[in-house]
């Protein structure tokens, strides 16, 4: 039996996201959880004592230096991701960086460059990607089950009481839009298979000027339009609706489904439930990741795919500054 080989992982942060991390990490059998660093020693200490992690650093770059890491999980605040993933890569080691990749196009063409000279593999962690229901939503979809496409609409919306929050601060990237706008975006990408060619939206801000609320528009080939809102001032509410002119698919657990859930489709005046046994949530992230550095294979969500749904964000972003909607290229 060839001996498994197991890749020594880093968090690199202490963030709240990272326990969602680490379960997965300790499931997986080619995946060892080995350090956590902070920029705060206690921080460190208490972390790893809480998680029974079993090396902490009291710096990002004592992390970076740690000859046993293979593997860096970037959970840094949203203006932090790029300098980090590319100090990371840099410093031989691979990358699952949290979404968003970066907050620029031109940042991002910076990773893109560094991940292709250094030859270390680099993957934004959208987990919903990987699970069974968002791929059997695109099947049903490509193969015709609600005819051809017309309209996705999509919702992300909580209500975030934590002032001190990271994602309000716009020097961190802070905003709605890049925090859970980003997934009815990608998701109808995803869908639809395409780029938008045009969108448009409307936000409420806050005191520290980041968006609060957003809605907005995406028009893509063929007219296929989505629509979609995300906030921190509203009561939760996550859902994705997807129409066309025989149907309409509802999932009411788009971006954070567990291991049973369930969609529904409208078709002919008729109802149907599809229960769906998927896995844990984040596993597929890890496994996707897995296999691109023990396997070679091309990682679920490419370079191209976080590019333009960055592009996409900062043309929304444009749209609330000018007042108009923004025409993005023909991809």
């Amino acid at each position: 039996m060839a001996k498994i080989r197991h890749l020594r992982w880093g968090l690199l942060s202490t963030a709240r996201i990272n326990r969602a991390l680490i379960e997965p990490l300790r499931a997986s059998k080619n995946s060892i959880l080995s350090a956590v660093a902070s920029r705060s020693l206690d921080k460190a200490v208490e972390f790893a004592k809480e998680w029974e992690i079993p090396r902490y650093h009291s710096s990002y770059e004592a992390l970076l230096a740690d000859p046993e890491i293979e593997v860096i999980y970037n959970s840094l605040p949203n203006s932090m991701h790029a300098e980090w993933s590319i100090k990371a890569m840099q410093s031989g080691k691979h990358v699952l960086c949290e979404k968003p990749l970066t907050t620029s196009i031109k940042e991002l063409d910076e990773v893109i460059s560094v991940a292709r000279n250094t030859g270390m593999v680099i993957t934004e962690a959208f987990m919903y990607r990987h699970h069974r229901q968002t791929l059997l939503v695109k099947q049903m979809v490509d193969q015709g089950d609600i005819g051809n496409l017309q309209l996705i609409r999509g919702s992300f919306c909580y209500t975030n009481t934590r002032s001190n929050d990271v994602r309000f601060d716009p020097a961190l990237g802070g905003g709605c839009l890049w925090d859970v706008g980003c997934y009815p975006i990608s998701f109808a990408r995803y869908i639809t298979g395409k780029e938008p060619l045009e969108v448009y939206g409307h936000q409420v801000t806050g005191p520290t000027g980041v968006d609060l609320l957003y809605a907005g528009q995406l028009v893509f080939p063929g007219g296929v339009i989505s629509q979609f809102e995300c906030s921190f001032i509203t009561p939760f509410k996550a859902l994705m609706e997807i129409t066309g002119d025989k149907g309409r698919i509802i999932i009411s657990e788009p971006y954070k489904p567990g291991i049973k859930t369930k969609l529904i489709i409208e078709r002919d005046g008729q109802t149907q439930t599809i229960s769906i046994r998927g896995a844990k949530l984040y596993h597929g992230e890890v496994e996707d990741l897995e296999n691109a550095i023990l396997h070679g294979k091309p990682p679920q969500i490419s370079h191209e795919d976080s590019r333009a749904n960055i592009a996409a964000i900062e043309a929304l972003h444009k749209s609330v500054s000018l007042l108009k909607p923004i025409s993005l290229p023909v991809i």
